[in-house]
């Protein structure tokens, strides 16, 4: 702990995590969860718009439906941004490429603020669309960025700040939607158009903040440049350790141009990691967390709590997820990123399973819905000590350098996808299983628990190389098995023969 003050206070290292943070995750957070409380304000504002320009009202149906859309143009948006990071991140730069971002979200936050003046429902469209794009950019490039630029001993503390600032966007979004703050009719469209103040605060920001060490030297060749971006941060001190590791790494990619995502899912020696990607990211995606962050008020109705209360219940949720975010990046250079993992993902699946029965017994016991809100809040704690804080710092050490990109705008387009998926399933899930809908969630996880428990190596406190050289041992030692099963058989045939 004291090792790691000491480095965070050096240089400008502290500054730097909390001016990326709070233009990059923390603004896909804030925008997740800051929709739900002004939205039959802005139901009633789409049918209001309506009447003013053609004086008769729209249909609640189509009120609905618009409606819909505001919500679910955010994927789509998300989705072209994370598709987006490869190119920029290659052509602009990680420092750039941020920048640019935030004149993007920027731009959205103006659009929103002036909707109700405007009396446009439309330009809300534009502005959700443009808060997607922006979020969904920007959460990758600020892994990416953060990831690049630490030091390996304290390389997962650093990369999970991205987790942490998520959740903090989260719990922003929930207490800047009550309605004692911007949640009121009033003041809806100033929510909308809050994100302004992080973008604006970062622009200022990050001119003080030298471009990503690794970037510097793999990509670009620099190795004076990344030295001095790495005292920068760290302060003045010998960085020969990590410059030899990165001189290594960019010795063994010799020269190769960063792959796109077609020519990565076609590299066999990426294929497991592609594998454990896809595998942690949908287990995390239905394990029933992104359910309760866009349909809390239905869950916790399921639950049995009053409608009044919800939103506080929800606003401790969010606390609880920050809490515990933070608590982790204390743990995951000691503990390890495999450990959390599995052990998190075990105990989300009993949770879950808990949760079903008790959600079914309800209606028997007077104290049950308050012990259901205390499962909840379990599992949301362990959700915020593994999956949540671990992803990203394993996405990105699992991926050596001329892969990073596209490997980011693949498990994007895989992220963004299943939440689009599961958040149009579960209402469907809801009315038709009940309770036992969570039931799936309970599976999900325990398949991610013994997936990284059997397959997933540890990546603590390794050069990237040492982690790619992990994955390349299980694809020789599952094509060993493979040839020596094909030659077993052709020795069975030759003797029946």
């Amino acid at each position: 702990m004291e090792i790691l003050m000491k480095q965070l206070f050096y240089g400008r290292a502290l500054f730097f995590i909390i001016a990326l943070g709070i233009g990059g995750t923390f603004q896909n957070g804030f925008h997740i969860s800051s929709i739900n409380s002004p939205s039959l304000y802005i139901q009633d504002f789409i049918n209001g718009s309506w009447v003013a320009r053609y004086g008769k009202p729209m249909e609640e149906r189509s009120v609905k439906l618009i409606w819909s859309a505001i919500v679910s143009v955010y994927s789509i948006g998300g989705l072209v941004g994370s598709l987006s990071v490869g190119y920029f991140t290659i052509k602009y730069g990680r420092k750039k490429c941020m920048f640019y971002n935030n004149i993007i979200a920027l731009a959205a936050a103006v659009i929103m603020g002036c909707s109700r003046k405007a009396n446009s429902f439309e330009m809300i469209l534009v502005g959700r669309v443009l808060y997607g794009f922006s979020a969904g950019l920007g959460a990758n490039v600020h892994a990416i960025y953060l990831g690049e630029s630490a030091p390996r001993k304290i390389r997962g503390i650093v990369t999970m700040s991205a987790a942490t600032f998520h959740s903090m966007g989260k719990w922003s979004g929930q207490f800047f939607g009550l309605s004692e703050v911007l949640g009121h009719e009033d003041l809806w469209h100033f929510l909308l158009a809050f994100a302004s103040v992080p973008a604006v605060i970062q622009l200022i920001s990050l001119p003080f903040f030298p471009e990503a060490p690794r970037y510097l030297l793999i990509d670009k060749g620099n190795q004076e440049m990344c030295n001095k971006a790495l005292q920068k941060l760290w302060g003045r001190k010998d960085f020969k350790a990590e410059i030899e590791e990165m001189l290594e790494e960019q010795a063994a990619i010799k020269g190769e141009k960063p792959k796109n995502v077609w020519e990565l899912l076609r590299d066999r020696s990426l294929r497991w990691q592609l594998i454990t990607m896809v595998v942690i990211l949908t287990a995390i995606q239905f394990s029933g967390v992104s359910i309760i962050s866009s349909y809390a008020f239905e869950v916790f109705r399921e639950a049995g709590i009053p409608d009044l209360k919800i939103r506080y219940v929800t606003l401790g949720v969010g606390a609880t997820e920050v809490f515990t975010s933070i608590t982790c990046g204390f743990l995951i250079d000691n503990i390890g990123r495999k450990a959390l993992l599995w052990r998190a993902f075990s105990c989300m699946a009993s949770t879950m399973a808990l949760l079903t029965v008790t959600l079914y017994l309800k209606d028997t016991i007077s104290w049950l819905p308050y012990f259901n809100i205390f499962l909840i809040f379990i599992f949301i704690m362990f959700y915020g000590l593994g999956p949540a804080s671990v992803i990203l710092p394993l996405c990105l050490e699992i991926f050596i350098q001329s892969s990073r990109p596209a490997a980011f705008v693949f498990t994007g387009i895989l992220k963004w996808t299943e939440f689009a998926v599961i958040g149009m399933a579960f209402p469907f899930l809801l009315a038709e299983l009940k309770n036992f809908s969570f039931l799936i969630f309970c599976g999900f996880c325990l398949c991610g628990a013994l997936f990284v428990f059997f397959m997933v190596p540890e990546t603590k406190g390794k050069t990237m190389l040492e982690i790619s050289e992990e994955f390349n041992r299980i694809n020789i030692c599952r094509l060993f098995c493979r040839n020596d099963t094909q030659n077993h058989g052709e020795t069975i045939l030759a003797t029946r023969l």
